[in-house]
């Protein structure tokens, strides 16, 4: 078969090719993955992820034209011997001592140059380089050209360094050769260890049972069948089985021929890539689960907040304040003139806790508001807030799996040491709505003075009456109301009229004052709710809005 019907039957015969785009797009989703959840779920869960990503980029940056297969496999099973025969050359040594490959030893058909930054990458030194640029002549070997084949050490090597170094090229290499014998074909390490964890790589994976020219042909069937029963088991049921011999240049037809078909498909760098996305991406969904919106967290949690960031801020307090002080600035507005100077003598019940200092804040721009008077929250109020706040992780983290509760948890309480100064100011800015004058206050005032005025006058008027019959001058003539003097009608319907007026006003105060402490207290709440959202809701909501981008990043890395 010539070079040309080689490549062209790789390519009518491969029907699941990887488009290049379609991989990108997946590893740019996955480091998007990635990028959204690093902040929030532990990094031991994102280690596999981080190192395929930076794997992937270095492996796709280089020579497409070049197929990395390593042949793998464990003390004794002739790898060495069939690295040899393949290359046609004895490269990579082979005797009875175990174990004889130490480091991994390369073979490159074509020319080293272009595959030398390939080999520089997966870590062959140049001294374990060999080519077989002179073979290059013959159709057979020119059908290899770009391969670049790898005679790893033995994974069961006594060497500790040894399993390390074969750990470290088995998650570099486009395609894995396991180089299996016919004594520990079924070998647990081999399965349970090895074979078994490249489930989702059976399209870069070939096992071959080497040294059958020691079976018989009806044992070699029986091998190859108990070994496809075990791959079946590992996972690995598509991934071809074949019967070679280092010895024997015929049994090794069939596996140049899969060499050969892997080599002009070009293909092995970006399914390898590809198996790794999906073994890497599968633990990952158990990070994902149903859908989440932002507004996950419900009206009734978030008022359960509220509640207790009330009462941690005091606003109680701070509407009895509103209300005392409704009723302190309507008794001296309103008041009887002659005890309304006893108010100033008292302090403003707002002032005095420094509330309702917005309007003259707004009068100058600042961004300092003076603290407030208000007691600071006890240790009942300090736990009534802790645990609403952990209610505000616990109903957003409800549907989503558990991994996220921490980062939840984290979220909601990342801006707890500010809550104190935060609600404090909250409260100190608030407009309580006292800051304007009720124009009844201004009418009844205004009566007041009048009628207190009519009783100066009627005094006035009696005094003088009194200092002219004093000096024996004639009486003044006095006008009558009814039987009384019109100057003691002054007098006495000033006084008593504006005590009636104040006594009369009372219940009005009163009602005045509880409007006054319910509409303090709802406009203390709204800017409590907003400190509530902005320092516990918000966080949440950052990580349920990184989680839905994470959920559609990894849906499109799983998505083929």
């Amino acid at each position: 078969m010539s070079l040309v019907e080689k490549v062209r039957g790789a390519h009518s015969a491969d029907d699941g090719r990887v488009d290049p785009d379609r991989l990108v797009q997946r590893l740019e989703a996955l480091g998007r993955f990635l990028r959204l959840v690093d902040p929030h779920l532990p990094d031991g869960d994102l280690v596999a992820a981080h190192t395929l990503i930076e794997r992937a980029g270095n492996r796709l940056a280089l020579s497409r034209d070049h197929t990395v297969v390593a042949l793998a496999g464990s003390t004794g099973s002739g790898k060495s011997s069939l690295f040899n025969a393949l290359a046609r050359l004895k490269l990579s040594p082979v005797g009875v001592r175990r174990p004889t490959t130490g480091v991994a030893h390369a073979c490159v058909w074509g020319p080293l140059e272009p595959a030398n930054k390939l080999l520089d990458w997966v870590g062959v030194l140049p001294r374990h380089r060999f080519i077989r640029e002179s073979a290059l002549d013959g159709d057979d070997e020119a059908a290899l050209r770009g391969l670049v084949l790898l005679d790893l050490p033995d994974f069961d090597s006594v060497e500790r360094g040894h399993r390390l170094e074969v750990d470290r090229l088995l998650g570099l290499v486009d395609q894995i050769v396991w180089v299996v014998d016919p004594q520990k074909y079924g070998d647990r390490i081999l399965h349970q260890a090895y074979l078994s964890q490249f489930r989702s790589h059976a399209d870069v994976t070939v096992v071959v049972l080497n040294q059958a020219d020691r079976l018989s042909t009806q044992d070699t069937e029986l091998v190859l069948d108990d070994l496809k029963r075990l791959l079946v088991d590992d996972g690995l049921s598509a991934a071809p089985v074949l019967a070679t011999s280092a010895k024997q240049p015929g049994m090794l037809a069939e596996l140049r021929t899969t060499l050969e078909t892997t080599v002009a498909s070009k293909q092995a760098a970006l399914r390898r890539v590809a198996g790794d996305v999906d073994a890497v991406s599968e633990p990952l969904m158990a990070m994902i689960g149903p859908p989440a919106a932002e507004d996950e967290v419900d009206r009734a949690t978030v008022r359960q907040l509220t509640e207790a960031l009330a009462a941690s801020a005091g606003v109680g307090a701070a509407a009895d304040a509103a209300a005392a002080a409704y009723r302190h600035r309507a008794a001296a507005a309103t008041g009887w003139p002659l005890v309304r100077g006893l108010r100033k003598l008292r302090p403003d019940p707002l002032k005095r806790l420094h509330l309702d200092t917005a309007a003259e804040t707004d009068a100058v721009s600042t961004d300092i508001v003076p603290r407030t008077s208000l007691p600071e929250a006890d240790a009942a109020q300090k736990s009534a807030v802790g645990l609403s706040v952990r209610a505000v992780a616990t109903r957003a983290a409800a549907p989503l799996p558990e991994v996220w509760t921490p980062a939840l948890t984290n979220a909601a309480r990342s801006r707890a040491a500010d809550l104190p100064d935060a609600l404090d100011r909250a409260v100190g800015k608030t407009q309580l709505g006292m800051d304007k004058t009720p124009l009844w206050w201004r009418a009844v005032g205004a009566l007041q003075w009048l009628l207190i005025t009519a009783a100066v006058v009627g005094l006035g008027w009696l005094l003088l009456g009194y200092v002219v019959r004093l000096l024996g001058l004639p009486e003044l003539d006095n006008p009558q109301v009814g039987a009384v003097p019109l100057p003691t009608v002054l007098l006495l319907g000033g006084l008593f009229l504006g005590v009636v007026l104040w006594l009369a006003l009372k219940p009005i105060v009163e009602w005045g004052s509880r409007r006054a402490r319910k509409k303090a207290e709802q406009r203390l709440r709204q800017s409590i709710t907003e400190v509530a959202r902005e320092y516990v809701v918000a966080p949440v909501r950052e990580v349920l809005n990184a989680y839905a981008q994470a959920r559609e990043a990894l849906t499109a890395v799983r998505t083929e």
